[in-house]
């Protein structure tokens, strides 16, 4: 998930004489200063205050995820009125989590929050918009009982399933083997930046419809979102805070810059919940607070997430294709985030094994959201990257102990179904800015590339304007491939329909095959951004990222040296 509200550097905010943590040695001049921080990647805060400070955490992710299922759902052809819909934000929670936990600990090591996606959601719309998927109509549905009405979504779940689960399985291949380093040789910038551009550009009907419900409220929650995470991100907010030998003392505390979106859906709601309780939006208005409350009362209080609860997935070729593309914008996301993440938490740039091990936990924790039915994958959270530069707190611990709260709540099923009950034009001024930070995101990444190059400027504009216009022609047309042959129509169909893939693909392509210089396509900087080639050797001085026991033992079994995702991979190169 990418949503950088704050212009964050790893150097504001906190006076260095007040450091709890100082980084030693002085670093070489070709890599950046690293942070004074309170409490380094290695340090471990005291219990109470790791809670605290995972608990920011955990809150930073929340305002984030909530919004998926409000795209996910109604393509899955449920009601706004099932209950089912606080099951799956719970099971996303509580997968979040779990993942969360073992990336921190066995993973990369990096303080790093895996959670889910707006780059799934695009190819997932691609796949339910094939003949077979599309919803009935609604005159259909009413008629339909309970029992069908579930299966309705379920069956279309399980699809999803299958196809995020398998699909998945790429990127553990892709990190466990070291493959990523050597693919991700021919995904320039003028590859990734269609391919995340696209994401929001193609969800923006979604945001239109979902704001269109009452603009007031959409654009007055774009305003105040933008009002707390751009112009008052740097004023802080005195509270009382007891210190240990000093007693009560006020101190300043970054609420603006921290919460920003969960201050603004949390005013906007209860503006809401005002005009709902004064009747100035009538029964029935989409923007009412107690629209959608038989889901929250309906809701069991305890409810634990498991494998297969929709049912077993089915895997289908065309659904596993398309969710590659998903996979493969996730992957590239995240290998942005490790660099920037490690300087941010006083670490060492991360090893080649700590970037393939990265890589290949997070395939395995999209494998088992696909399982337990979360409808999404996971990646590398930027908003809460973001939370550390403002915090300085760049603990391990924490997460950790983030990741231990998110599964206590996944299984609060009460407190997964509140989050149903925020209206729609909330979420829709959420979407507006959400979506383009997303494509701002991906634009970023023109910064490596020459942009007075005419042959830049050929690649970027057809790469991105031609998926956009090829997909759209084929969601009208969903009959228009006929091959005589199901799956190729349905794997074609989905495949043609993704922008993000028709996107990348070409922007690949062309990159790679029309001629440039290697400064004029940007691969000089970007290969200073991301490591991934042979002479990244370890040198054994990284301990950041070894396992957090058993290393005496595996740096006794040499084989392990050949493990492209053990700690002592390629220590026997050094001589």
């Amino acid at each position: 998930m990418i949503m950088e509200l704050n212009n964050v550097t790893v150097e504001d905010g906190v006076d260095a004489s007040k450091s709890h943590t100082q980084v030693p040695n002085t670093p070489p001049s070709n890599e950046k200063p690293k942070p004074q921080l309170l409490y380094a990647i290695n340090d471990n805060p005291p219990w109470y205050l790791s809670i605290f400070l995972a608990f920011q955490h955990y809150l930073t992710m929340i305002g984030a995820i909530v919004s998926i299922p409000f795209i996910l759902t109604p393509a899955l052809c449920m009601s706004d009125e099932d209950a089912n819909r606080g099951i799956i934000i719970s099971t996303m929670i509580f997968v979040t989590g779990i993942v969360t936990y073992f990336q921190a600990t066995w993973g990369v090591r990096l303080p790093i929050v895996q959670g889910g996606t707006i780059s799934f959601l695009v190819p997932t719309l691609a796949i339910l918009a094939l003949p077979q998927w599309k919803c009935p109509e609604q005159s259909e549905i009413d008629a339909m009982d309970e029992v069908e009405q579930q299966e309705l979504w379920q069956v279309r779940m399980r699809e999803l399933s299958g196809a995020i689960a398998v699909s998945a399985m790429v990127q553990v291949i892709l990190g466990y083997t070291g493959l990523v380093g050597k693919i991700l040789k021919y995904v320039t910038p003028l590859t990734i930046v269609p391919t995340v551009s696209l994401v929001g550009l193609t969800l923006f009907e979604h945001a239109a419809d979902t704001a269109s419900k009452h603009w007031g409220i959409a654009v007055g929650t774009t305003g105040m979102l933008t009002l707390f995470s751009q112009i008052m991100s740097n004023v802080p907010v005195p509270i009382l805070a007891y210190r240990k030998g000093h007693g009560m003392e006020v101190r300043q505390f970054q609420l603006f810059r921290l919460f920003p979106v969960l201050l603004t859906i949390m005013i906007m709601w209860g503006l809401c919940g005002i005009l709902t309780a004064t009747d100035v939006f009538p029964p029935g208005h989409p923007s009412r607070t107690d629209v959608r409350l038989n889901v929250l009362t309906s809701a069991k209080w305890f409810y634990v997430p498991y494998p297969g609860q929709f049912g077993w997935p089915s895997v289908t070729l065309s659904g596993v294709l398309g969710m590659l593309a998903g996979v493969l914008a996730c992957t590239v996301e995240s290998l942005s985030y490790y660099p920037t993440v490690s300087q941010m938490s006083g670490a060492h740039s991360p090893p080649l094994h700590a970037i393939n091990r990265g890589i290949g936990t997070e395939g395995l924790g999209t494998v088992l959201a696909g399982l337990w039915g979360a409808g999404n994958g996971t990646n590398t959270f930027g908003e809460n990257v973001g939370a550390i530069g403002v915090t300085k707190i760049g603990s391990r611990r924490v997460i950790q102990w983030a990741a231990l709260i998110m599964v206590l709540q996944g299984v609060i099923g009460k407190f997964g179904a509140i989050f149903i009950l925020i209206p729609d034009s909330v979420v829709g001024g959420i979407f507006c800015v959400m979506f383009g930070m997303i494509i701002a995101f991906g634009l970023s990444t023109l910064q490596y590339v020459d942009l007075r190059s005419a042959r830049n400027l050929y690649i970027l504009g057809l790469s991105i304007f031609f998926p956009m216009v090829l997909c759209r022609w084929m969601q009208k047309h969903p009959g228009a491939i006929d091959t005589g042959n199901k799956t190729v129509d349905s794997t074609l169909s989905v495949l043609l329909g993704t922008t993000i893939l028709v996107g990348g693909v070409l922007g690949c392509f062309l990159d790679n095959v029309i001629p440039g210089t290697p400064a004029e396509r940007g691969l000089i900087e970007w290969a200073n951004e991301m490591p991934l080639g042979d002479d990244n050797v370890n040198d054994g001085t990284a301990t950041d990222y070894d396992f957090p026991f058993g290393m005496d033992a595996i740096r006794r079994w040499k084989w392990t040296y050949y493990i492209p995702f053990m700690p002592t991979y390629k220590l026997q190169k050094q001589s």
